[in-house]
């Protein structure tokens, strides 16, 4: 496996040791009630065509618990047993077209589980696991046939008996421990210097296909593994579109550009965004709008520190857009009303393994040190806009990644520029061609 190159002595994943998901196991099982059992399958493989499968993407939960990055298996933690874990058997044919899986030994000797069976023993097993709980909880999301038409799971979903797993698990993912903030930090550079290579490559090719490719490209060049999510690359009007993701038309002279992208590095995402004129200068109803979205994004970020909450910088962020726009006159009477047609998006999520992470804590909660969230004002005017013409079909999001630290907070995305004369600068001062040559130096 190529990812074995790339860890240390005693890590099962790169970045993560053996020790930290013992320690992870071992507060699971802390705060789950006495008695409890909490059973985490694996993400399924899913298919495009009858022969042809996506990218496989482990279940963030199942992967934080036991490292494993393959599909078919069951984890199954308990106060009794500690971690036990049903592993796919591979057939012959199997091996010819897939190659080697991790199976019952790989459990024990990698992934320290205490207990491993091949998971054609799952219906022995586990229904005795399950009558001696009293408590069983799982992941519903990726829910498997394999337990779930166990008749003793039926029988104790029936009476109440089963929960959700991931109010616990969202729980432990929500505070990031050293070694994953390295790996946030490690990955939102990545997507730094990736759209930042972009943002060059744009004046050149200012086609949303060809400059969702790009950043791909630089992404995975510079060693995340996949994408976070599709990129938006909204071009013009498309920008107004707040996950636009066809990324297939030509971007019009004196258009602006909005993408939101992200990338993966060993199961941990980013998020940024930036808006820019490919043609190299803001016009100035284009640079009125940035500016109120620009520092309506700082003073947001000035706000990020612990005790703080999303809920309560998302509503400061709408005093400020909604003050701005009413300034500006794209917004006059029923401001407040008026204004969730120009941005129904939240200020900002919790980001993490998965990019919307750690969904079940609220957006109330107190941040804490050790937090990691995005900050992204928008505004995202249609076509139909009834409002002022030179607004209509303007779309302008900056999106930044906060930790959240002891004193205040540190801007993960800090080195990708947003203020706009930077960004003319850079366009203007930089052709693709120069960039090609001195790449070749």
């Amino acid at each position: 496996m190529f990812t074995s190159q790339l860890m240390k002595e005693g890590e099962i994943t790169p970045g993560i040791a053996t020790k930290e998901y013992i320690s992870r196991r071992k507060r699971l099982l802390e705060l789950l009630p006495e008695n409890s059992l909490a059973i985490i399958a694996a993400a399924p493989v899913k298919m495009m065509t009858d022969v042809v499968p996506y990218t496989f993407r482990q279940d963030a939960d199942y992967l934080y618990l036991t490292g494993c990055q393959q599909p078919g298996g069951v984890a199954v933690l308990s106060h009794e047993c500690g971690l036990c874990m049903f592993m796919p058997e591979p057939k012959p044919h199997d091996v010819v077209w897939q190659g080697q899986i991790a199976g019952v030994d790989a459990a024990l000797e990698m992934f320290k589980a205490e207990e491993a069976y091949p998971v054609s023993k799952l219906d022995k097993i586990l229904p005795n696991m399950i009558k001696r709980s009293s408590k069983l909880f799982h992941n519903k999301l990726t829910a498997t046939p394999t337990y779930t038409d166990l008749e003793t799971f039926q029988n104790a979903a029936h009476v109440g008996k089963v929960s959700d797993l991931s109010i616990f698990t969202h729980e432990l993912r929500w505070v990031k421990s050293p070694s994953e903030l390295k790996l946030m930090k490690e990955s939102a550079a990545i997507a730094c210097q990736a759209l930042l290579q972009t943002m060059l490559h744009s004046k050149t090719y200012p086609h949303e296909g060809m400059l969702s490719a790009k950043v791909e490209y630089e992404c995975r060049m510079r060693g995340a593994q996949r994408m976070a999510f599709n990129p938006v690359v909204g071009g013009g009007p498309n920008a107004s579109v707040i996950h636009y993701s066809r990324n297939d038309q030509k971007i019009k002279d004196g258009d602006l550009v909005l993408m939101d992208v992200g990338c993966e590095l060993h199961g941990y995402c980013s998020d940024l965004t930036r808006t820019w004129p490919p043609c190299g200068s803001f016009s100035s109803i284009q640079e009125e709008l940035y500016d109120l979205i620009l520092q309506t994004n700082k003073e947001c970020i000035r706000l990020c520190r612990p005790g703080a909450s999303i809920r309560q910088i998302h509503n400061y962020s709408v005093e400020l857009l909604c003050k701005g726009l009413k300034e500006i006159g794209i917004l006059k009477r029923d401001a407040f009303r008026l204004y969730h047609q120009l941005n129904p998006t939240s200020i900002g999520h919790y980001l993490g393994m998965d990019v919307h992470d750690s969904s079940m804590i609220s957006y109330d909660c107190p941040l804490k040190p050790g937090v990691v969230i995005t900050i992204e004002p928008g505004i995202y005017v249609p076509s139909s806009f009834d409002g002022s013409e030179r607004y209509q079909g303007t779309g302008i999001r900056i999106e930044d990644e906060v930790l959240i630290t002891e004193t205040g907070c540190e801007v993960l995305t800090g080195s990708m520029p947003k203020e706009i004369k930077h960004i003319e600068s850079l366009l203007n001062n930089y052709s693709y061609t120069k960039g090609m040559e001195a790449a070749t130096v």
